[in-house]
């Protein structure tokens, strides 16, 4: 479902954990295409192929759900979650993606009135 182009990471992080929350990485662009998107991330100059438009959805607004889990059960068919968590995966080794720290009272309160868009 992702493809990337050139160079590998060779950092160690944790790994991903679906039910931790997660957001757009704020140096990545995505730019709509036909099967999906393309993800440039201008820090490390990587281009990341978004190859379903469920996806891209996904990516957007994992920083409106509380766990990584929780978007892709707001956008993905059941059957079809487990790949979807893969492919989650691969981007945060990408840096597309990036781990954000959950939110309790008081320090979320920018995403408390926050609705998930329906993009």
């Amino acid at each position: 479902m992702t493809s990337e182009g050139a160079g590998t990471s060779g950092d160690a992080r944790a790994p991903f954990d679906a039910a931790r929350p997660y957001e757009k990485h704020p140096q990545v662009a995505i730019r709509p295409e036909s099967f999906g998107a393309l993800a440039y991330h201008y820090g490390n100059r990587r281009l990341v192929f978004l190859k379903a438009p469920a996806l891209v959805t996904v990516v957007e607004t994992l920083g409106d759900f509380p766990s990584a889990a929780a978007a892709v059960a707001a956008h993905v068919p059941d059957a079809q979650r487990e790949t979807y968590c893969q492919a989650l995966s691969g981007l945060l080794a990408s840096d597309v993606i990036r781990a954000r720290l959950p939110c309790w009272p008081g320090r979320c309160a920018r995403r408390a009135g926050r609705v998930p868009s329906g993009r």
